[in-house]
């Protein structure tokens, strides 16, 4: 597979464009505008499109039209997720409504001061839970790459509010680790994915939707060190303008790195079969012979029921 580069796709000035217009146009029309744009990446964008139709139509198993379609609308539902998060980070929540199915295994967490961490993964708008979250009443840290967090802080400076959420960067010195380690002394939640890992890290080979792919032991590693609480999290858009937030119940693991990332695994691929257009790996997330046309590598696989 094609390790990640740690940004996510978009420009610069692709989102400072948006951003002005949310600022000044609002968000329907932000909308309104990125349908065009999900059309320039539909059809300029081949090596998206390429990993995207082997997602829909070899992995999921739809049909070729039903395969495409899906590409354009998942190019769209992408964008609504990076707009929402602007806004709601930007202090915009009453624009937008949500439900949260087991809230309290995360009150839980809170009340008893315990810290935890948070495992999600590339599906859904995970950034916006620092924007709901914080309803909970503790510290919410949310642990990105340093590649992604430098360029968007650097054109949302005037718009996010600092007060709801931290963001704490991935960096190559691994200095990361203290402030992650210092949040949880702190009894603080901890917001990382486990889906995505850079060229050098520490990964595991599993079956993943029924192909071989490969995962990073990192966030599990964290879980495992600091033996605090361990919750699997989604959030994921609905209809119009809302979000629906679920969560497993808080586990304390101890050392067992593989057996947490199982069953997040569990947990994400039945996430996956639910809301199949809103996945947002753009790279080549399995094995290389997953992409290559003609070869069959499909493993035994069953869908997976969530934890409860």
């Amino acid at each position: 597979m094609t390790a990640w580069k740690g940004r996510t796709r978009g420009g610069a000035t692709g989102y400072q464009i948006f951003i002005w217009i949310l600022t000044h146009l609002g968000l329907d029309a932000a909308y309104l505008i990125l349908r065009l744009v999900a059309l320039y990446y539909f059809f300029f964008v081949p090596a998206s499109f390429r990993v995207m139709y082997t997602y829909f139509h070899k992995v999921l198993g739809f049909g070729k039209w039903a395969s495409i379609a899906r590409i354009y609308r998942n190019y769209y539902v992408f964008g609504q997720v990076i707009l929402d998060k602007f806004a709601l980070l930007g202090g915009l929540k009453d624009r937008f409504t949500y439900d949260f199915d087991k809230e309290a295994y995360l009150r839980k967490m809170v009340e008893e001061q315990t810290g935890g961490i948070l495992i999600s993964g590339h599906i859904g708008n995970w950034e916006v839970a620092g924007a709901f979250l914080n309803r909970l009443g503790g510290r919410i840290n949310i642990v990105v790459y340093d590649g992604e967090l430098e360029r968007i802080k650097r054109l949302t400076e005037r718009t996010i509010d600092r007060g709801e959420v931290n963001f704490i960067a991935i960096k190559p010195d691994f200095s990361h680790i203290f402030h992650i380690s210092k949040a949880l002394k702190n009894k603080e939640l901890i917001c990382i994915h486990g889906d995505r890992f850079l060229p050098g890290a520490r990964t595991v080979k599993r079956n993943f939707l029924g192909y071989p792919a490969r995962f990073p032991l990192g966030p599990f590693e964290l879980a495992a060190r600091f033996e605090v609480p361990c919750s699997f999290v989604f959030a994921m858009r609905g209809k119009g303008k809302h979000y629906h937030f679920s969560s497993t119940p808080g586990k304390v693991y101890g050392p067992q790195p593989e057996v947490i990332l199982d069953d997040f695994l569990r947990v994400f691929e039945a996430k996956v079969h639910q809301y199949p257009n809103q996945w947002f790996n753009y790279y080549e997330f399995w094995e290389k012979e997953v992409y290559e046309s003609g070869k069959n590598v499909r493993l035994k696989s069953a869908v997976p029921e969530a934890l409860s």
